[in-house]
């Protein structure tokens, strides 16, 4: 579908203030693209991730214009997959774990330890590493990606100080429903247990679930200081934002790709130093706080070692390759 003629059957989908001006490939022309995701206003991934974008293509003076709808005014994550593989969303913030229902071998990306550091992610997608993994993804749904960051790591809070996996023992520990989520768990040797995010407090209030893993923006924004005596600062897994696009990024100039591109890059960037301020600022709130006890001295090691032996037994085919080539990818 040109871009005309996808502007043209968006006009019966979206508000008319969702459709682009005069989307096209050249030039000269204006091209107003939308970008979604789920984030509130407060967020990082809005603030440093999306706003960054956002100015970066608008400063570049290249006829391109980006206006943001955060907090899932699209819909939710499936649903703003469909819309950018419709293309009536052009840029989307997706987690790894979510696009994997598109190509199952994506959902690596978040797999436990699989990263170094928050650096590590965006230099994978930068770097020739995941061209194989990229190019398969597109082929399979028609999806550019054009890089990714993390929004935080996430990390175990519970009644007990989680220190090593033999603290896991006996623990029925909160992870989200999803495929990659569940087999972090087993590789961390966490007995799961799935609950939806809506109900996870009022479950550690009563005891049905013993622990959990989290961003500490979640643990923050769901006040589980009230309802969990330790965070032990696990950093299990990198929580994952890539930023795609649809077909409407294929049908633009070179030079109109590379801007975009740039502004995701200069995104990134932002987003690792956002990240690390507002999870240090946390840290000592909640030190400072009468709730938590922070347990900093976690065997990360012992963790690591574990999830890796595991993940490289019990992943296969295309989900192991890609694991192989995060792991080689290394700084």
């Amino acid at each position: 579908m040109t871009l005309i003629r996808r502007t043209l059957a968006a006009a019966t989908l979206l508000p008319l203030g969702l459709l682009a001006g005069c989307s096209g490939g050249a030039d000269d022309d204006t091209v107003e693209l939308t970008l979604a995701h789920s984030y509130t206003q407060d967020q990082t991934a809005h603030t440093c991730g999306a706003e960054t974008i956002r100015k970066e293509v608008e400063e570049a003076d290249a006829g391109m214009s980006v206006e943001i709808y955060d907090s899932s005014q699209l819909g939710g994550d499936s649903d703003r997959i469909a819309s950018v593989l419709s293309g009536d969303i052009d840029i989307d913030l997706q987690g790894a774990s979510a696009l994997a229902a598109v190509h199952e071998p994506m959902g690596v990306v978040d797999a436990a330890y699989a990263f170094e550091d928050a650096a590590h992610v965006s230099e994978y997608f930068r770097s020739g590493a995941s061209d194989e993994l990229t190019e398969a993804f597109k082929e399979r749904s028609g999806i550019n990606v054009l890089g990714a960051w993390s929004i935080g790591p996430r990390h175990f809070t519970a009644n007990d100080p989680i220190r090593t996996p033999e603290d896991l023992d006996g623990l029925r520990i909160r992870f989200p429903g999803s495929t990659q989520y569940l087999l972090n768990a087993r590789a961390l040797g966490a007995d799961a247990t799935t609950v939806a995010y809506e109900e996870v407090y009022l479950s550690m209030q009563q005891g049905l679930v013993d622990g959990g893993e989290n961003p500490l923006g979640n643990i923050a924004s769901e006040n589980m200081d009230e309802v969990q005596e330790y965070l032990s600062l696990s950093a299990h897994q990198q929580n994952s934002n890539l930023i795609v696009m649809g077909e409407i990024y294929d049908e633009l100039s070179a030079d109109r790709q590379e801007v975009l591109r740039d502004a995701v890059r200069a995104a990134e960037d932002r987003m690792i130093e956002c990240v690390a301020e507002s999870d240090a600022r946390l840290v000592e709130t909640f030190e400072a706080q009468k709730g938590f006890e922070v347990v900093d001295d976690v065997d990360v090691e012992a963790f690591r070692a574990r999830a890796d032996d595991w993940f490289r037994e019990h992943l296969s085919g295309e989900s192991l390759d890609v694991y192989t080539s995060i792991k080689e990818s290394r700084p």
